[in-house]
């Protein structure tokens, strides 16, 4: 059956308790008609096994559990509000069966209640509740997590590899799999051929953006020759398109001469003369088999064409038709296809890289999302389709599809596979697939969703076709408006129905009327209400202009500038108690978060936010296309990291400094570069930005960068000194945020500064063609009391008071300069076509003109109370959405504007036809000033989360902070040495340093005594990580062969103090690692230490930098400080922890974890300052150092996670025989008679309890008893 012979099947009304919950059904659901709580309601049903008709033996055989329904959405958010949704309303039902409720919002909860025997009731409340608490476990998913968790948990019937990697991003293997391409097959091509390529893919880069939206249909596109064969045909071409120009020219210029002769024509305009001139140029380049194209002018090419020979027509008369005229209007693209072959290549790179790409992914064991889809549907499509498909309708025996009017053709093949009743046997038959959406509202086809697809799904389901028909959203007045306009078409005989699918008696979606709850408040303006939809008209540019159709720029910054005025009106009416909302709670003003602007593009929003904020009048944008990667900020922030990454180039940092963002007039930036002192400056702050940026990395780098040149305070007016911020401040600080996120998420995987740069570059490129994924989408900036601009593809599923759509006539029709074009035939099969001409280019344009139509539909229906339309006399407005519904795909020029507007709307009580508000300079001013925020107030105590990851770090004494959990070795020493600064002592207290590295302090000559040198090495986190990374590198290369190279190590500490300006310390340095490596360390018998000495050099059995991970079962931190401090140092006072909680797990890293004479020992390296000589490192001073800084917690930590590493690995493990114990050596008192060493082996009965404490039986162990 074709989609043109369907039969126009119109749904039944939906009745909730008696849709049959068996099958396959369909619901259509019109905007705001309560879709979300019908789904809900259906699940309470399922819930329940609830059927009126059970008696017929057709519901499902037993009540259904959350993990059995499966519910399925197209986004995370979706997925998130309905399993809220549903939840609630099984709470809701669970308390109505319970009596719980005295009443409830609707009657079906107590229509549904009284179908069951009282004595039932309290058995469905559990069941009800049971369901509500396993919401967490619910099938509630996105169509692509559903596809992952299916070939994961049925692997061995889907043939799935156990071990695949999703990989969230492919870019960088799909931009290696291009180079490949280009490689192989653009490289080799000689000079001539080359310069053709390159007129359209100048190199790789550019190939992969042409081949972007290929990819996903290269198996419908035709095969093709490589390009070095396509180059070569190049003349075949040519004279095969030239083949029918030697008769055309002829054939056109006859029918024109009739043409002149009845008067159809001007003969100025269309001078025979001038016109057999053209003739004869093509005719001339139709035999010479040498020229390339036609000798022929813009203009004649523009007065022949289709469009123009009807506008020039005489009223009245027939327009010139032949086929050639038809052709002509696409014969130089298709000539310059030809010059390039850029249609064959692209289709030949297409199939290529799309069977690279492949064959990539498979070799590495990764997909895609799209790819869980595709290997799910081959699954069910294979050998042991069947097979899968039984198993998974048994898994899920009810499926609720959500949004279906986006699905694609693999999506619903999956869905139809599985639940294919005629398939199903025994129990199987009471299955049931629920595919609800709105194909008035199908305007995904950019992200591959298929509406004919949507149709076949529709047939599918024979006559069980349901749908909603009440609006609950809008008022009265504005349902009927919306009704009224789509009936305009819909009813209008000679036209293709609303949605420009009826064909002769039938129509597959059809817009019908819905009806209207209503709303109890409504929206008044001076005492009235306004009409539901006020269309507002733009005349002309001028009256001697009257019959010639409106500029697009024109239409966009008039109708802006208009938009806006009435909305800083409709706002001081507002701010005046005039205009605003009244119902039984009273009446509230209308304030700027009530209004939205429906947008198509970036570049609309940036119009009437412009208008916007030069009124007064804030505003946010969101949209679900556009990438941050393609905003202006992401180019600002490559040229600062180009400088940044050289900052020896004087122009990139001039680039840098003349970005917008920073703010730096001419006159400043002039007077800094003619001052060479504050240039050379400038250029030393580049440097010291290169420096943080390797240590730091890019995010804090760039914050830092952005605080310097006081961005976020002049953009959020809070510079005293920039009376005038930027009015999209906020837009532009959250954009520039957000790309240093994104940044630092990608140096985790890019190595260097210039990697990273070109990873920008390449992002930049890309988001210029609408790649990307959620987390490149521009974030909310701001939730606060502002008008909201959003694309109307973002404004599907929410609803706004006031809507705006001032540019509802802009659009963009299909042309030949499109590489892809896309169309379906009457059977609904998909085509495609690269550089399309002819009838192709006229069906791919009726397509979009459905979905605009759509999208109209969509924008229409997001108002509660009023919706305004910005009408202009674009040319061929009858292309455009709102133009269909005027007048058909009649011309629809300014004469006949006004006229289709009267015609279609005069009659309406609930439409206003206003001409457009005059553009005026009256500013909004809000209510107050706002006042200056403080800082936000800072708990005093924790808050933990119920299950948490902590570390030694974690634990903070009372009136002491300490860090947060390390994610990294360096982040855990860099937090042991950030305890230590902020423990409240000062220099001689052992701090490791004594300010943040924010400016990092300068670099003192060493002391000439070289064993005195290194209590003169500053002290900071900076300087401690330092001496720390020299040990770790030391311990990775082997201390043995460290010690035996003093050449190679030299030159590692020479490498690494040159990059911080630190020679003067090499010498030092180099001396001191000698001399840790090779002393003798001696152990002496005190705190259960067994005497013994080592070196480091000569260590047979060491692993740096061990990381560790156990358990934490609710460890009571004052039951651990009390075993601690009882077991550990004798018992000396040490500061109190603070009580807390532990529940999750417990890591951290081991400085070095050794072996000596069949004894295993944990050392930790310290660069506490405690002196400034080696006197200050006696015994007693580093036992205070441990104590104060609680490093006597590390330690037992450290020692328990080595016990219970050796009871894992050695089968005779005994702690008093094997465990040596825990050794921390503070390497500034090397040279002290303790060598700075503090050295303790607690007893074996603290280091068992604290197993048993983190094991959960802290109670056990407070009463008393033994744990084994």
């Amino acid at each position: 059956m074709t989609v043109s012979s369907e039969l126009s099947q119109l749904p039944q009304p939906l009745e909730p308790l008696r849709f049959p919950l068996t099958g396959r059904s369909l619901i259509e659901a019109s905007a705001g008609t309560g879709k979300t709580f019908t789904i809900a309601m259906l699940y309470v049903r399922l819930v329940l096994g609830h059927d009126p008709e059970a008696t017929h033996g057709d519901a499902p055989a037993r009540p259904l559990t959350p993990p059995e329904i499966l519910v399925v959405t197209f986004t995370d958010a979706a997925t998130k509000e309905l399993r809220d949704r549903i939840r609630a309303r099984l709470t809701e039902a669970a308390r109505y069966f319970q009596d719980e409720l005295d009443a409830v919002a609707d009657d079906l909860l107590h229509e549904l209640r009284e179908q069951y025997d009282p004595a039932l009731w309290s058995a469905c409340a559990r069941r009800l509740a049971l369901a509500a608490e396993w919401m967490d476990e619910a099938a509630v998913s996105t169509i692509h997590g559903w596809c992952n968790r299916m070939l994961r948990e049925h692997a061995f019937d889907s043939d799935s590899l156990f071990e695949q990697t999703l990989e969230t991003d492919q870019s960088d293997l799909l931009a290696e799999v291009v180079r490949d391409y280009w490689r192989t097959f653009m490289a080799p091509l000689n000079a001539d051929d080359a310069a053709a390529v390159t007129t359209w893919a100048a190199g790789p880069e550019a190939l992969q953006k042409a081949l972007r939206n290929l990819l996903d249909v290269s198996a419908l596109l035709p095969d093709a020759k490589t390009p070095a064969e396509e180059l070569a045909a190049r003349p075949q071409l040519r004279a095969a398109l030239k083949e029918p120009w030697k008769t055309w020219p002829a054939e056109m210029s006859e029918l024109l001469d009739q043409a002149h002769k009845e008067g159809r024509y001007d003969k100025k305009k269309y001078a025979p003369a001038t016109c057999r001139k053209w003739f004869q140029a093509l005719t001339d380049w139709a035999n010479d088999p040498e020229l390339h194209e036609p000798k022929l002018t813009k203009t004649a090419i523009s007065r022949l064409s289709p469009a123009e020979l009807e506008e020039h027509c005489a009223p009245g008369a027939t327009p010139l038709a032949h086929e050639a005229f038809d052709a002509l209007a696409t014969l130089m693209p298709r000539l310059d296809a030809i010059k390039a072959c850029r249609g064959t290549i692209l289709a030949h790179a297409a199939r290529w890289v799309a069977q690279r790409f492949g064959d990539e992914q498979a070799s590495r064991a990764q997909m895609g999302f799209d790819d869980l889809l595709e290997r799910l549907d081959a699954a069910l499509q294979g050998p042991n389709g069947a097979r899968l498909a039984e198993v998974i309708r048994r898994q899920f025996p009810v499926a609720l599809i959500d949004e279906f009017q986006d699905t694609d053709p693999v999506q619903y093949r999956i869905f139809d596979a599985v639940y294919r009743m005629e398939d199903a046997d025994g129990d199987e038959h009471r299955a049931a697939l629920i595919m609800i959406g709105d194909p008035k509202q199908a305007i995904y086809a950019f992200r591959g969703a298929d509406i004919f697809t949507y149709l076949a799904a529709r047939r599918s389901c024979g006559t069980r076709l349901f749908t909603l028909a009440k609006n609950f959203r809008s008022t009265h007045a504005m349902v009927a408006a919306v009704n009224h306009c789509f009936n305009l078409a819909e009813t209008r005989e000679d036209g293709t129905g609303a949605f420009l699918f009826r064909r002769g008696g039938t129509n597959p979606v059809p817009f019908v009327s819905v009806d209207a709850q209503g709303r109890k408040d409504r929206f008044v303006v001076e005492g009235e209400t306004p009409r539901a939809l006020t269309l507002w008209s733009l005349a002309p540019g001028s009256v001697e202009a009257a019959d010639e159709p409106l500029a697009k720029g024109t239409y966009l910054e008039r109708m802006a500038a208009a938009c806006a005025t009435d909305m800083v009106r409709l706002l001081e009416l507002g701010r005046r108690g005039a205009a605003g909302f009244e119902g039984a709670a009273g009446r509230r003003a209308l304030r700027p978060a009530d209004m939205a602007v429906l947008v198509n593009n970036r570049d609309e929003a940036r119009k009437i936010r412009a208008e916007l904020g030069a009124r007064g009048v804030r505003s946010v944008y969101l949209s679900d296309k556009d990438s941050v990667y393609a905003s202006e900020q992401a180019g600002e922030v490559a040229h600062w990291l180009a400088a940044c990454a050289e900052p020896e180039d004087g122009r990139l940092v001039r680039n840098a400094l003349a970005t917008t963002t920073l703010g730096l007039s001419y006159a400043d930036l002039d007077a800094l570069f003619r001052d060479e002192a504050r240039w050379e400056a400038c250029m030393l702050q580049f440097r010291g930005y290169r420096e943080y940026w390797r240590t730091k990395g890019i995010l804090p780098m760039l914050r830092t960068f952005l605080n310097d040149f006081h961005v976020p305070a002049r953009l959020l007016g809070l510079d005293a000194n920039a009376p005038c911020p930027d009015a999209d401040g906020e837009r532009v600080l959250t954009d520039l945020l957000h790309l240093a996120e994104l940044l630092q998420q990608a140096s985790v995987l890019i190595e260097g500064e210039q990697g990273l740069i070109r990873h920008l570059h390449e992002e930049r490129e890309a988001a210029g063609d609408g790649a990307g994924g959620d987390a490149r989408q521009i974030r909310l900036e701001s939730d606060g009391d502002l008008v909201k601009v959003v694309t109307i593809h973002k404004s599907k599923g929410l609803e706004y008071p006031l809507v705006f759509l001032p540019f509802i006539c802009a659009y963009r029709q299909v042309d030949a300069g499109d590489t892809l074009i896309k169309w379906h035939d009457d059977d609904g099969a998909l085509h495609v076509a690269i550089d399309g001409a002819g009838e192709m280019l006229g069906r791919a344009d009726d397509e979009r003109l459905g979905e605009d139509l759509r999208k109209l539909y969509v924008a229409l229906t997001r108002a509660r109370y009023a919706t305004w339309l910005g009408i202009g006399p674009l040319k061929a407005l009858e292309r455009s959405a709102i133009g269909y519904l005027l007048n058909g795909r009649h011309a629809l020029g300014p004469a006949r504007l006004g006229a289709a507007l009267q015609e279609g709307f005069a009659a309406s009580d609930d439409v206003a036809l206003l001409p457009a508000p005059e553009a005026g300079v009256e500013r909004f001013q809000a209510d107050g000033t706002e006042q200056q925020r403080g800082a936000a107030r800072v708990s005093a105590r924790v808050v933990r989360e119920a299950w948490w990851i902590a570390s030694y770090s974690s634990l903070k004494t009372v009136g002491g902070v300490h860090a947060v959990e390390p994610e990294t070795r360096r982040q855990d020493v860099f937090n042991e040495i950030r305890d230590a600064q902020s423990d409240g002592e000062d220099a001689a207290s052992g701090a490791e340093g004594t300010a943040p590295d924010a400016a990092a302090p300068r670099m003192p000559a060493p002391s000439s005594d070289t064993a005195a040198a290194l209590h003169d090495f500053p002290r900071g986190s900076q300087q401690g990580s330092f001496l720390h990374d020299l040990l770790e590198w030391a311990a990775e290369r082997g201390f043995a062969q460290t010690a035996n190279d003093p050449d190679e190590l030299r030159e590692v500490i020479a490498r690494r103090c040159s990059v911080r300006g630190w020679e003067r310390w090499i010498d030092p340095l180099h001396a001191w690692m000698q001399q840790i490596i090779t002393t003798p360390f001696v152990l002496k018998p005190d705190y259960g230490m067994r005497p013994a000495s080592f070196t480091l050099a000569g260590l047979k059995t060491a692993i740096g930098e061990m990381e560790f991970w156990f358990a934490a079962e609710r460890v009571d931190t004052i039951e651990l400080d009390r075993l601690v401090c009882a077991h550990t140092f004798g018992g000396a006072e040490r500061p109190a922890l603070e009580q807390t909680q532990l529940n999750g797990m417990l890591k951290g890293f081991m400085d070095l974890v050794f072996e000596d004479d069949g004894r295993y020992y944990v050392a930790d390296y310290k660069s506490n300052w405690l002196g400034a000589d080696d006197a200050q490192y006696t015994v007693e001073r580093i036992r205070a150092q441990m104590l104060r800084s609680r490093y006597d917690l590390q330690m037992v930590l450290y020692l328990l996670a080595l016990h219970r590493l050796l009871k894992a690995r050695l089968p005779d493990y005994d702690y008093d025989v094997h465990m040596g114990g825990a050794v921390y050596l503070f390497v500034r008192g090397l040279n002290a008679p303790s060598q700075g060493v503090c050295a303790e082996r607690p007893p074996r009965e603290l280091i068992e309890r604290l197993d048993a404490l983190f094991m959960g039986e802290q109670h056990a162990l407070a009463a008393g008893l033994e744990t084994q």
